[in-house]
């Protein structure tokens, strides 16, 4: 589980970065790194999903802590 840990951590980072730049400087970092339409949208699912996966673990954490 630690590769997909890492991984999902990567890709939420990723999205982060590129949210911070579409709104600072109107910068697509995601457009700008693949430059194809579909990689682009399969990085952006992929992101998507990371950030299901980081909430799931969120409320798992939350869950054991009480």
């Amino acid at each position: 589980m630690k590769k997909v840990e890492m991984i999902v951590a990567i890709l939420v980072i990723l999205g982060a970065l590129n949210w911070g730049l579409v709104g600072l400087f109107d910068f697509d970092l995601v457009g700008f790194a693949f430059g194809s339409y579909l990689i682009d949208r399969l990085v952006y699912i992929l992101i998507g999903i990371a950030g299901i996966y980081q909430i799931v673990s969120l409320v798992k954490t939350k869950k054991r802590v009480r």
